[in-house]
């Protein structure tokens, strides 16, 4: 494939590749080292992936969150410890199953880190379940894959694992973490279902039964446990947060760390057509079509060559290849009707439907939230992400919402939905220990923030 033809003109390509590049560094600085590899293979070096670990095998374990196999992973940022014990902890790449949001069964990856320091809280050591936020579509984009290589330049190929920030802080606190990459993000069997409600719910609540089944893990099955993601992750929290009554009524959860959350999809699908997340368009229609093959005569219908093109081309990229290739693309250009995704959501009906299912804020969550998002958000628009919370609100939900104020860093670059998720994630961090803790948790409902 050609892919030039799907290159931005060069000023935003520039404005692309400076973005990716102030990214990558804003989190080197923030402790994550950077290494040269291609986000096109899985990372190589100190402790490889075993061959074949990410092929999931032809029958899956019945029971949800079964572990299906395991193997040591080496954190990329690793130091030995004065009384032995390996700092921030000791990793392990896992896959375990999952139900989908077909009903039908799913190998899933991920990873545990089993912290080495104590936590100093009462009860014992605690779970956090991370769901990463958007990390692309290509198997090498896991987030298991970012904690060995947090950062992979070559050329124009970029991968960023800016999860681990948040995961090592975590495990700091003392609290062993457990992350999951989706249902088919690592695993080779299927494309990612970027931003489907139940699957990124029942991955994450999932993810927690795989920890807690791990040989060695101190965790114990009454270790209490937070959520914790942003954007895409933020959804994911959000989902297992509504679905865990029912889903997972084993897995109790203490609290839920719920960021820049993707709420309502097509109100996000206006944010990002133009932006420089633009691609991300793309990793959402091939999921959708990928767990809703009806709607596939739909998207052949309107679809032209450049739109078909640019889908494939994105099944496979990571978050810095989306932009450097996809950035401020229109969704308009990749229509034979000239009309924008948004524009084929409200003509088709059976389109609608799919993105009203994934409408989040129509049950009350399980456990204490904080719904964080910043007010300049454009990308993941704060106002959706607002109304999460008054819709949690009324339905009786224990909810802290917390706009994040920062000032406009540039419409449609992405910096104003970036710098939120690093403004805000100690406060967040520092909530979840809280109540990991067992602290009440609060609410502030009566007096919701109102819209600047």
């Amino acid at each position: 494939m050609n892919r030039s033809v799907h290159h931005p003109p060069s000023a935003a390509r520039r404005r692309a590749r400076v973005l990716v590049t102030a990214t990558a560094l804003s989190l080197a600085l923030a402790g994550v080292p950077a290494a040269p590899a291609s986000a096109a293979e899985p990372p190589t070096g100190p402790g490889p992936v075993s061959a074949g670990f990410y092929d999931p095998p032809a029958e899956l374990p019945e029971a949800d969150g079964a572990l299906v196999r395991t193997e040591p992973l080496p954190l990329a940022l690793s130091l030995p410890s004065i009384g032995g014990k390996q700092l921030p902890g000791t990793a392990t790449r896992l896959m375990y199953k999952t139900t989908d949001s077909t009903g039908g069964p799913a190998a899933v990856s991920g990873a545990y880190i089993e912290p080495a320091a104590p936590w100093r809280g009462p009860g014992p050591r605690p779970l956090v379940a991370v769901a990463p936020g958007t990390m692309g579509q290509g198997d090498a984009c896991a987030a298991s894959m970012g904690l060995q290589r947090p950062i992979s330049l070559d050329g124009d190929s970029v991968s960023v694992g800016y999860e681990d920030v948040a995961i090592y802080r975590l495990l700091a606190e003392g609290a062993a973490v457990v992350v999951t990459d989706y249902v088919g993000l690592g695993t080779t069997d299927r494309l990612h279902t970027y931003v489907n409600r139940i699957d990124g719910g029942h991955a994450l609540l999932d993810a927690v039964r795989a920890a807690r089944s791990l040989p060695g893990a101190s965790v114990a099955d009454d270790s209490r446990v937070a959520l914790y993601g942003y954007s895409q992750g933020g959804g994911a929290s959000a989902s297992a947060a509504e679905l865990q009554p029912d889903y997972a009524p084993d897995v109790e959860l203490s609290g839920a760390y719920v960021g820049a959350p993707p709420a309502d999809l097509a109100e996000v699908v206006e944010g990002i057509d133009g932006s420089a997340l633009a691609g991300a368009l793309g990793w959402a229609l091939n999921g959708f079509l990928q767990a809703n093959p009806d709607l596939r005569p739909i998207a052949a219908r309107y679809l032209d060559g450049d739109g078909a093109a640019a889908l494939e081309d994105l099944s496979t990229a990571c978050i810095g290849d989306g932009i450097l290739g996809h950035a401020f693309a229109r969704s308009a250009d990749w229509t034979t009707t000239g009309q924008s995704l948004g524009e084929v959501v409200a003509a088709e009906p059976a389109v609608r439907e799919v993105l009203d299912e994934q409408l989040l804020g129509t049950a009350k969550p399980a456990t204490a939230v904080r719904v964080a998002t910043g007010v300049r958000d454009d990308v993941v628009p704060h106002a959706q992400a607002r109304q999460l919370a008054a819709d949690w609100c009324a339905e009786g939900g224990e909810v802290t919402y917390e706009p994040v104020l920062l000032p406009d860093l540039g419409e449609g670059l992405l910096t104003n939905h970036l710098a939120p998720l690093l403004a805000d994630q100690g406060a967040a961090i520092d909530w979840l220990t809280e109540r990991l803790s067992g602290a009440p948790a609060g609410a502030n409902c009566g007096a919701l923030p109102e819209l600047p």
